[in-house]
């Protein structure tokens, strides 16, 4: 009888001491939230002690007893881990063990390149020269642009998730070109058809992208670069030289008239033709536009200082829409016919009398 009662209450004080160990609070309610990162291939016993060495939990072995009676063994999953309210060792394992993890999303607006990328990732946590050491490599857009010497251009805007593991960096970067390869492959007959390869609509859509916010008037600023090339004529857009001067190191936010002289082959000012190659990643409304541009014959646009742009047929109309919008003459402008499809857009800056916009 003694030692049943002997028994009984060994078996009263562990299970009290396990149920003070597993369900009792480590932490109050009034506690600051904490984080716990558990990285992939960590095992049971590894997570407990270095949980015991955060002062999560006194003994390691308790804790991989309670995944085992939790029937969590083996499925506890990585990842970064919020520690917030009132919480017991049990509460921690089934957060484990259900993998509710802290997921970190980041967005990359269209018409950013890869130094500015690098800085939106660098805000989330992302070391920007880890994110630039793999935008670097253009073998993953190999097989679609030979000529890639990185990933500018292709890197498509929109929203990644930032897994909480150390090649993050690479991981956001393979989701950006994987995307913008499923969101180009219906746009592929449609760049064949265009007759230029697929680095040179990337390219001309990342000028269009960079000169106008508003979608309605992406084809007809498409429009006006296409018939400067079909004219050989420069087609003078101020990101091409922002883009030169960034990779210069002489970037300073400002753009001035000797700005433009820049010996560069992104200078378009400088040098006919497309620039090497994309200077930021398009949206695929830009991308769009180039390969469906509207049918006009405009050669210019100006901004009208409100968001929107005035197109031009010849330099004496586009001269004297300069005259108005931009020098403050107080002239009428020109009476041009609007295009179908005329929509505002947002204003870019550019001196050269002759260039296609200001």
């Amino acid at each position: 009888m003694r030692r049943l009662l002997f028994l009984a209450l060994l078996a009263a004080v562990l299970y009290g001491a396990w149920w003070y160990e597993t369900r009792r609070p480590f932490r109050a309610a009034s506690e600051p939230p904490r984080r716990v990162l558990i990285p992939p291939g960590t095992g049971v016993r590894q997570i407990g002690r270095q949980l015991q060495g955060q002062g999560l939990v006194r003994h390691p072995e308790i804790f991989r007893l309670l995944v085992l009676e939790r029937g969590g063994a083996g499925k506890l999953q990585a990842g970064e881990y919020e520690l917030s309210g009132r919480m017991s060792l049990r509460d921690l394992v089934d957060k484990m063990a259900r993998g509710d993890v802290v997921r970190r999303f980041v967005t990359f607006p269209e018409g950013r390149n890869l130094e500015e990328m690098a800085a939106i990732l660098a805000a989330r946590g992302v070391p920007p020269e880890a994110f630039l050491a793999v935008a670097r490599d253009p073998a993953p857009i190999a097989d679609l642009d030979p000529e890639a010497t990185d990933l500018e251009g292709y890197l498509f805007p929109d929203t990644y998730e930032i897994p909480p593991r150390p090649d993050a960096a690479a991981a956001v970067a393979r989701q950006a070109v994987s995307h913008f390869k499923k969101v180009i492959a219906p746009e592929r007959p449609a760049v064949a058809q265009s007759g230029r390869s697929l680095r040179e609509v990337v390219t001309l859509a990342s000028l269009v992208e960079l000169e106008t916010a508003v979608p309605a008037e992406r084809p007809r600023v498409a429009a006006v670069f296409l018939n400067r090339l079909r004219r050989r004529m420069p087609l003078q857009t101020d990101p091409t030289v922002i883009f030169a001067m960034r990779k210069a190191g002489r970037w300073d936010g400002n753009i001035r008239k000797g700005d433009l002289a820049i010996d560069s082959p992104y200078n378009t000012y400088r040098y006919p033709g497309l620039p090497p190659g994309p200077i930021a990643s398009p949206g695929i409304e830009s991308i769009r536009a180039v390969l469906r541009p509207a049918v006009s014959d405009e050669l210019y646009f100006v901004s009208r200082n409100d968001g929107s742009h005035y197109f031009s047929r010849t330099l004496a109309e586009h001269s004297r829409a300069v005259d108005h919008y931009q020098r403050g003459r107080g002239l009428p402008p020109p009476d041009v016919p609007a295009s179908p499809g005329a929509s505002p857009s947002v204003p870019a800056a550019s001196p050269s009398p002759d260039a296609p916009s200001r």
